[in-house]
């Protein structure tokens, strides 16, 4: 799992921390290029610089395949940072030579950042032009305040999770709508169908599991959807949202796959879903509120017409 770069705009202070760590880094390394990078499931993406430096080629917002950067070799599970004081003498990087010959790029070291529960965030990386010492002193002050940092996006990441299942929960959902409704798209509302016979048959526990195992049925089915992603709203009920509109065929089509991923359970435990569908416009003036009003409307009739079912509205 990595943080979507929409949630990320959403944290608090984000920006002004993020300047706050490279000015640190920069008083251990003061002549060094430094920055901050996050990863995406297939790009790094350069999120902030410590300065310009008119010798090495490397800008803000800058995104690049994973595989052919280097910090995609850090260690992460160990948190070991990779450190290559001349580049032209590494025969490891013989594969992205002709890229850090391109950005002039000689001397490296990147510092892993994860969160706590062990997710990916990115780097914390210092760049120059020339061969370089890094002594061990300065790397480790770099670990630190990479720690330090890790801590912060920890917490935030937190703030926006449902603790039991790690799906958005309703404050994510509603800042969402505050800051990128414009986007438009379509926002699927289901809740699942006998629940509440796994609860009252086998205990809380067992419901548990089984909002843990949909959750994860709706993360996989999503994971290839662009900027799409899910919110358990509360009890048995979620939300799906896709950015940008799709035609009414292709939410048809994304409605079934989803509910044929949600009805296939072992025989004792029958469940299945129901969903009410809204398309929301780009640029208008319809609330969340409304919204999901609407969806619930939708829900409801998905529910009288049988169940296993979706409606859009």
């Amino acid at each position: 799992m990595v943080i979507p770069l929409h949630e990320l705009q959403m944290y608090r202070n984000f920006d002004e921390l993020a300047r706050d760590v490279l000015d640190l880094a920069k008083e251990i390394l003061p002549d060094k290029l430094i920055y901050l990078s996050s990863f995406t499931d297939s790009e790094q993406v350069i999120l902030k610089l410590s300065n310009i430096n008119p010798n090495i080629h490397v800008s803000e917002g800058t995104a690049i395949k994973l595989n052919r950067t280097v910090c995609n070799r850090i260690d992460f599970e160990k948190n070991q940072p990779l450190v290559f004081e001349d580049t032209s003498k590494e025969a490891s990087l013989d594969d992205l030579r002709s890229l850090y010959e391109k950005v002039n790029i000689n001397a490296y070291v990147g510092i892993p950042i994860s969160l706590k529960n062990g997710e990916r965030f990115g780097t914390l990386c210092v760049v120059h032009d020339q061969a370089t010492h890094f002594d061990k002193k300065s790397i480790s002050m770099l670990q630190k305040i990479a720690k330090m940092f890790s801590y912060y996006l920890t917490l935030e990441n937190l703030a926006y999770k449902d603790s039991l299942t790690g799906l958005y929960n309703r404050q994510y959902l509603f800042n969402f709508f505050a800051d990128f409704s414009k986007l438009g798209g379509v926002l699927f509302f289901l809740d699942l169908d006998g629940f509440k016979k796994v609860n009252d048959v086998y205990g809380h526990d067992a419901g548990d599991q089984v909002l843990k195992e949909v959750s994860a049925r709706i993360q996989q089915f999503i994971k290839d959807q662009e900027e799409a992603f899910a919110v358990r709203l509360g009890g048995d009920e979620f939300i799906i949202i896709f950015p940008h509109m799709s035609s009414r065929e292709e939410i048809g089509k994304r409605a079934e796959h989803l509910l044929n991923r949600l009805n296939t359970w072992k025989p004792e435990c029958q469940l299945s879903a129901s969903m009410g569908i809204v398309p929301y416009p780009a640029n208008g003036n319809i609330s969340l509120d409304t919204i999901l009003k609407n969806a619930d409307g939708a829900l409801y009739n998905a529910k009288a017409a049988g169940k296993n079912n979706y409606e859009i509205f």
